[in-house]
């Protein structure tokens, strides 16, 4: 009879705790499928004597995960720490130097080292598994590396973080500030304390960089990421949108263009008869084109213990069947640096909310800018958004939407800059990209 896979598990919180759960329950059906049983037999984690509703008597208690990640009494490292530094990483890195298997959530971690540590478990000759590192339980990564391993891809887009797709949610369903939105996913505990890595498109990044590298063969590289959050979008961006037949979203896009990989994160305009604008609430969605399919939309639940524990076991049992492929669809020899596409020359259309001063010529001011820039303008909105002609502002100015045909970054940041020059509007116009359904 083929022995167990032995499993260590670094990280005690909802999902390690979930995830010790899960393979005690389903234990009989985990060894019919994989072919042989799998245990955890050792664990690591701060606190000893907290109680996480499991039982852990059986399992070898490490309080060092990198001790725990050289246990020959081991054969996977379930890495559930979180972080790109220590101890995360030093214990990944042990466990592959020492012939063991990962699998990890830490999509932190992978983004900033995922190169390295392919290297690292492609010359030990054992798996590096993620796939709860990006949309938890949405099989995405496995969608990429081996369903579609056959498909160019083209496009991969999506809606990657569950904290900014429910506070977008609640502004456009009940007209709510940002703040307000905001302040309610704190307290019901979407939104951590400091929301700044969410909101401000930080997380979604990160496993944007993870897919493009899946995607596109490239060599994982945050850093060429353009990163744009939603703080900027107020109640009366999503009325627009709604009046125009959009919904606004956070979205993460990496594109192939003849320019290079074009990856950027920002709020973006959808149609509302598009599949992705039909994700509401904390649900995550990711969208691929590739060659010879129709789009292929994958939506489920992005977070939560029960989720990203369901795809931390979906990665063991690759392990216990015996697959295995490379970390990010080809040997890490084979992944090319990322040719980044400047955001400047992002083509698309742009919807772009001005305070425009009440006074005679601004109008014109603004639309000799635009042309300028070769700008063409699908539509002009002024109006308030239950559809009554716009109320002057406290400084004099009137609320003006343009929504743009195709045009570049850099000609609508180059004719706003003229137009901010000309002093005909206040404030900062609000810019909002449009994605091609």
């Amino acid at each position: 009879m083929t022995e167990p896979l032995r499993v260590g598990v670094a990280g005690l919180g909802t999902v390690g705790a979930a995830l010790i759960a899960q393979i005690a329950e389903q234990r009989g059906a985990l060894a019919a499928r994989c072919g042989r049983a799998i245990e955890v037999v050792a664990v690591s984690a701060r606190s000893r004597n907290k109680n996480r509703g499991i039982d852990l008597k059986k399992m070898k208690w490490f309080s060092d995960p990198v001790e725990l990640a050289g246990f020959e009494g081991i054969d996977v490292f379930v890495e559930l720490m979180g972080g790109s530094g220590d101890p995360a990483k030093s214990a990944v890195e042990y466990a592959l130097a020492s012939g063991k298997s990962v699998v990890t959530a830490n999509k932190a971690l992978l983004a900033k080292h995922g190169f390295k540590l392919a290297q690292l478990a492609e010359k030990a000759d054992v798996s590096l598994n993620y796939e709860a590192a990006v949309a938890a339980a949405i099989p995405v990564v496995k969608t990429l590396r081996e369903g579609l391993a056959g498909n160019a891809i083209n496009r991969i887009y999506g809606i990657l973080n569950g904290t900014c797709n429910y506070i977008l949610t609640r502004m456009e369903q009940e007209g709510l500030s940002y703040a307000d939105c905001l302040a309610d996913a704190q307290r019901l505990g979407y939104a951590e304390a400091d929301p700044t890595f969410d909101v401000e498109g930080h997380d979604t990044a990160q496993k944007l960089a993870l897919l493009a590298s899946l995607a596109f063969g490239t060599k994982v590289d945050e850093g060429a990421i353009y990163v744009e959050g939603i703080s900027s979008i107020a109640p009366a961006d999503l009325a627009a949108a709604d009046e125009l037949g959009y919904r606004i979203k956070l979205l993460g896009v990496a594109v192939r263009t003849p320019k290079g990989i074009e990856q950027r994160v920002h709020p973006t305009m959808v149609r509302k008869d598009s599949s992705i604008a039909q994700v509401m609430g904390v649900t995550n969605a990711v969208t691929i084109d590739a060659e010879g399919i129709n789009p292929i939309t994958l939506v489920g639940p992005g977070a939560g213990g029960a989720a990203t524990a369901s795809a931390v076991l979906s990665d063991i049992a690759d392990i216990a069947r015996g697959a295995r492929t490379a970390p990010f669809g080809r040997p890490a020899g084979k992944l090319t640096v990322v040719k980044k596409a400047p955001m400047q020359r992002h083509e698309g259309g742009y919807y772009i909310r001005l305070e425009a001063r009440d006074k005679p010529g601004t109008a014109a001011t603004i639309a000799k800018r635009l042309a300028q820039q070769d700008i063409s303008l699908e539509s002009i909105v002024q109006r308030h958004p239950k559809g009554e002609v716009a109320p002057k502002s406290k400084s004099g100015s009137v609320p003006v939407i343009l929504i743009t045909y195709a045009t570049s970054e850099d000609a609508v940041r180059k004719a706003l800059a003229a137009v901010g020059s000309d002093r005909v509007i206040s404030g900062r116009p609000q810019v909002i990209r449009i994605e091609k359904n």
